[in-house]
């Protein structure tokens, strides 16, 4: 059995488990800490230390983190601070935790989770996974393959920034019914459609709980389906590639 320890980092919170990379399946309660207040370098790897003190984990670690990454830099910062910048994600975890680390975009580690255990296995074409929640994250697959920091939740939709008004955070900052966010991000989904003309979106992230709420009101010619392990997504794809190849995880 390989196991790994997985961690997916967001805005509002930091949360982790140690998982069966084989199966998918989480080995023990994940366990939450709330994101320290502006989300800086120093206390967010902390938090992390403190993720893996809790397992006593001892081996290799996988983040999920909300920006670009590329070989473990991260290139923007998405609801954290900008300090993280140009920063050696990586370096930082693995000098704070003690431990081998490995960071990627937080959306390809959720879509890679999908794609190999749950809404998206076995799926042939190209597949577009949103996560819905504080923002909106993105992983594209083409026949299997990643293509990472797609972070298409900031293209343009009517002027403004997408997840600023298609996001679940901009559903309960504005107050709006179900129906009229679904308004809104239907018409994200059909600017997707029209640059990637995707076969099948899977909507995953905290919002694809009440998909019973909005699935049916989307248009949209490609198939939407809710993602199969929803919150759990990020934990599992981040342990995921700790152990594997973020490239092809369709095999």
């Amino acid at each position: 059995m390989s196991i790994r320890l997985g961690i997916d980092i967001g805005g509002s919170g930091i949360k982790g488990a140690p998982v069966d990379t084989q199966t998918g399946q989480l080995l023990a309660d994940r366990f939450r800490i709330p994101t320290p207040p502006g989300a800086k370098p120093k206390p967010v790897a902390k938090a992390v230390a403190k993720i893996c003190k809790h397992f006593q984990w001892e081996g290799p670690v996988g983040c999920g983190f909300p920006a670009v990454v590329r070989q473990g830099t991260t290139w923007s910062a998405a609801n954290v601070s900008k300090a993280w910048i140009g920063l050696d994600a990586a370096a930082l975890f693995s000098k704070t935790t003690g431990l081998p680390t490995r960071v990627l975009n937080d959306a390809d580690a959720a879509g890679m989770a999908e794609m190999r255990f749950g809404a998206g296995a076995g799926q042939q074409g190209v597949v577009l996974i949103i996560t819905i929640g504080t923002g909106l994250g993105t992983a594209l697959f083409n026949h299997g393959v990643l293509v990472p920091n797609t972070e298409l939740g900031h293209i343009e939709i009517e002027g403004e920034d997408a997840e600023r008004i298609a996001s679940d955070a901009a559903r309960k900052r504005e107050n709006l019914s179900w129906k009229a966010w679904a308004a809104r991000f239907n018409r994200y989904l059909q600017t997707l459609e029209k640059l990637f003309s995707p076969d099948l979106f899977i909507l995953g992230g905290g919002a694809s709980k009440k998909a019973d709420k909005f699935l049916h009101r989307l248009e949209v010619r490609a198939r939407v389906v809710p993602a199969r392990l929803r919150n759990e997504a990020g934990i599992v794809g981040a342990a995921l590639a700790a152990a594997t190849s973020t490239k092809r995880i369709c095999t």
